[in-house]
Parts: structure tokens; C-alpha cells; sequence
């Protein structure tokens, strides 16, 4: 029974990291050795804690609101989508590919700071919410528009709103270009100013 346990955890553990590459998986060591340190430094790297309500942690409110905000629960989606639309990034900090992608995040979150909010999930400290979003590989980023009957609406390439999460999938990981096309298109969606 224990080695079926076992087995089952680190199959959950290849799944969860399926998306990340050859390259990254031959770096885990080294993440894995610099985790305390990269989670000491959040906040240099432009990660906000944010608590229940969704209200980041830090003090200087105008710095908030141009980091990105990783949370732990989807009241605090919920929170920053009263505020706009949401770029919801879910990684692990065991991914390379994912790692790679949090100065991108932050340039963005300071583009768009007060427009639209970046935030960023890590499936390792919040396996509920991978379970949620139907997690398969990672880094996974869509772009949330609003809440309708208690479902998220989801902008899609085309500019189609969809509550298939799927359909929605931010493809190009790490360029910063396709991210902000969608941020842009929300925006202009919602009858805000991309500039």
C-alpha cells in the first residue's frame, strides 16, 4: 500500500511538471537548493504576498500595484478582478521555464500597473487551486475577464470570451509580446486605455 502511495505522489509530481523542459529538469537541483532564497527574495523579484481578502501585504500601496501578486486562493483572484482583468501565470518552483518568466511578469505588471493585474500561482504551495484550473503541465496562463454565475470568463486569441479555460490558454510562454496582446485586448474590451 505504501509504494502505491508512493508511486501515485510522484506520478502527481511528473504530471504537474510535464510542461517544464530537459533543460529545466537537469536545473531542479539548483532551484530546488535556491528556493529559500528566491522565496527571501520575493519581493526584490517583484512578488507581492498577498493575504485572504486578496489585499497584498506590503505597506507602500504604489509599489503593489506594480508587482505581481501571488496568491493562494481565488478570493484573491476575485479581489483583483473588481480592479480588471487578471494575467493568472500557474508554475511551480521547481519549473526553469516558469522561473523564467518572473522578470517578464514584473515588467508587465509595471506596464500595466493599475490597468490590469498579474498574478501568479505555485502549484506546489497551493495544490488546490492546480487542481481548480485542471492543471496538466506547467507554466499555464490565461487571462481572466470577469466572474459570471459564479464561473470565470475567460478572453481568448480572437477576443472571444469563453468559460472554457482551455480554449483560453495563453500559447508562447515566454515571449512577452503574446501577453501583451492579450492584456491589450482586454483592456480594450473594456473600454480602457492601452497606453
Amino acid at each position: 500500500m505504501k509504494q502505491l502511495v508512493i508511486l501515485l505522489i510522484l506520478l502527481v509530481a511528473v504530471v504537474f511538471t510535464a510542461g517544464c523542459t530537459e533543460e529545466s529538469q537537469e536545473n531542479s537541483t539548483d532551484i530546488q537548493e535556491n528556493s529559500t532564497n528566491l522565496q527571501e527574495n520575493q519581493d526584490i523579484n517583484g512578488v507581492v504576498e498577498a493575504n485572504e481578502s486578496g489585499q497584498n501585504t506590503t505597506p507602500q500601496e504604489a509599489q503593489e500595484k506594480s508587482k505581481v501578486v501571488q496568491v493562494t486562493s481565488l478570493e484573491q483572484i476575485n479581489a483583483s478582478l473588481k480592479q480588471g482583468p487578471v494575467l493568472m501565470k500557474i508554475g511551480s518552483k521547481h519549473c526553469g521555464p516558469c522561473q523564467a518568466m518572473r522578470p517578464m511578469l514584473k515588467e508587465l505588471a509595471t506596464e500595466y500597473s493599475g490597468k490590469a493585474t498579474i498574478v501568479s500561482i505555485d502549484i506546489t504551495e497551493s495544490p488546490d487551486l492546480a487542481t481548480y484550473f485542471d492543471i496538466g503541465y506547467v507554466p499555464d496562463t490565461t487571462l481572466i475577464m470577469s466572474i459570471e454565475n459564479g464561473e470565470y470568463v475567460y478572453l481568448q486569441e480572437d477576443g472571444t470570451l469563453t468559460k472554457d479555460r482551455l480554449k483560453a490558454k495563453i500559447r508562447g510562454q515566454m515571449e512577452k509580446d503574446v501577453y501583451k496582446k492579450r492584456i491589450d485586448l482586454a483592456l480594450l474590451q473594456e473600454g480602457k486605455s492601452t497606453s
